[in-house]
């Protein structure tokens, strides 16, 4: 065959495969695109979570207060319970089963409107109780008695069962019940399965003291009426608030035992 027949082909020519294989090693060669990098080769910042809120222990102080007396007796309890550090007092009432024309009559002075009635089924958010009432006849006046019977649901399935309880009572006389009105009110915590806490004498020396009529025993803080003019001495507001710290400490220690 002549020249340029075209039957064999040119030595210039690169083969196709060699130019395939630059191709494929170029490519490996290649960044990687930023999409396809490897999950989890740059550190990962997690979020901040939401700030952590303590949440402080509940001690209700429920009173019935006629005359003011058990009500002085409740507020300075209080500034015992709020100086403890995670523990803060809630006052609550209970309410009044005497008509409006009765109190009247009997002088009995307005309540105070900030101070909310409490209702039985609220009882259960508190960590620890202090109940307070004057004596009528060495038990609890029956506006506090009535409260208790309205719990008949919390008795029955034992929703207050281990709580801590304590009492501060008032009284007419010296021999007016300061202890009486106080135990005759256990049964009330017997049968709700609640655990009593009295002060005993770890107030210490106050609770020896001859100089001076005051009200309060080992069962709790206590205040004399007398006739209702008299109202609660220094000795007396102590005494109460010592038992709002002391029920407090109490409280913690059960709670975070």
């Amino acid at each position: 065959m002549g020249k340029g027949g075209g039957c064999f082909p040119s030595k210039k020519k690169q083969p196709t495969v060699a130019s395939d294989q630059a191709i494929t090693i170029a490519d490996r060669n290649a960044p990687l695109p930023t999409e396809e990098k490897i999950e989890g080769s740059e550190e990962v910042v997690e979020p901040a979570g939401p700030p952590v809120v303590e949440t402080k222990l509940k001690i209700f102080i429920v009173f019935y207060s006629m005359y003011g007396h058990v009500e002085a007796l409740a507020k300075q309890m209080k500034k015992g319970v709020d100086g403890t550090d995670g523990v803060d007092g809630v006052l609550y009432r209970v309410a009044e089963t005497l008509p409006s024309d009765v109190l009247e009559k009997m002088y009995a002075p307005p309540k105070d409107p900030s101070i909310p009635e409490i209702s039985a089924a609220e009882l259960v958010e508190a960590d620890g109780i202090l109940f307070g009432f004057p004596t009528r006849y060495g038990c609890m006046a029956a506006q506090m008695k009535a409260f208790f019977d309205s719990t008949g649901q919390l008795w029955r399935e034992q929703k207050l069962a281990g709580k801590p309880a304590g009492f501060f009572v008032s009284t007419g006389t010296q021999g007016g019940g300061q202890e009486t009105t106080a135990w005759t009110a256990l049964t009330q915590l017997t049968h709700h399965g609640m655990l009593f806490v009295p002060i005993g004498y770890t107030f210490g020396a106050g609770m020896f003291k001859m100089d001076e009529i005051r009200g309060g025993s080992p069962y709790g803080a206590g205040v004399f009426a007398g006739d209702g003019t008299r109202q609660p001495s220094e000795a007396e507001l102590s005494l109460a608030e010592y038992q709002g710290k002391y029920m407090a400490s109490i409280v913690k220690k059960l709670v975070h035992t």
